[in-house]
């Protein structure tokens, strides 16, 4: 068994350095800018909590799966519905077949190194079934609740493996994604790879 597997296995996660190179980190950025810039959020505030997500899924979210859709903080709105700051400060995330229908994501998502790390994982089978560009903006949104994303994306039995890639760089200061080593071994757990852009 090669030595990424077994780090994989024992500790539920994998933190991979300059996995990808910042101008690749960069594109994505700018492609997530585009996207943005073209949303009509006219008469659409929909909202993403996790610690609310049954009370605040509607259908707009529910028919995510094959469509690129915008979500907003929580906070994003005044009283009256109007954003309190531009539109590109007061999303959430953008979800969630952004690998099927985006070019510039298929390509980040489809990438030789991702094939190279599915074969080194052993994950012959493995099928891309979401994928999201989550901000991380200052002064707005909510706390982000402890979770294992195999609740919400259910298999039996469990297989889900989340790809987290950090576009800039991310630090206990600035928001930093947190791991349990073992936790792969707790009741409904699930694994969570983590990959740096290169530093700039």
């Amino acid at each position: 068994m090669n030595q990424l597997k077994t780090d994989f296995e024992k500790n539920g996660f994998l933190v991979l350095p300059d996995f990808y190179t910042t101008d690749t980190c960069d594109r994505l950025m700018k492609q997530a800018d585009i996207l943005v810039r073209s949303f009509d959020y006219t008469g659409h505030p929909s909202i993403f909590q996790t610690s609310e997500q049954a009370r605040t899924s509607d259908a707009y979210f529910l028919a995510s799966g094959d469509n690129i859709s915008y979500f907003f903080e929580k906070d994003a709105f005044d009283e009256n519905g109007h954003l309190r700051q531009p539109v590109a400060k007061s999303l959430n995330k953008i979800g969630h077949a952004m690998h099927d229908l985006d070019p510039v994501f298929d390509q980040f998502s489809r990438s030789s190194q991702i094939k190279q790390l599915a074969n080194d994982l052993e994950l012959h089978d493995h099928l891309i079934i979401q994928s999201m560009y989550i901000f991380k903006h200052a002064k707005i949104g909510g706390v982000v609740d402890v979770h294992q994303d195999a609740s919400f994306l259910y298999t039996e039995p469990a297989s889900c493996i989340g790809l987290w890639f950090a576009l800039e760089d991310a630090t206990k200061e600035n928001g930093c994604l947190w791991a349990c080593p073992g936790g792969i071994r707790l009741p409904c757990a699930n694994g969570s790879i983590a990959m740096q852009a290169a530093p700039a």
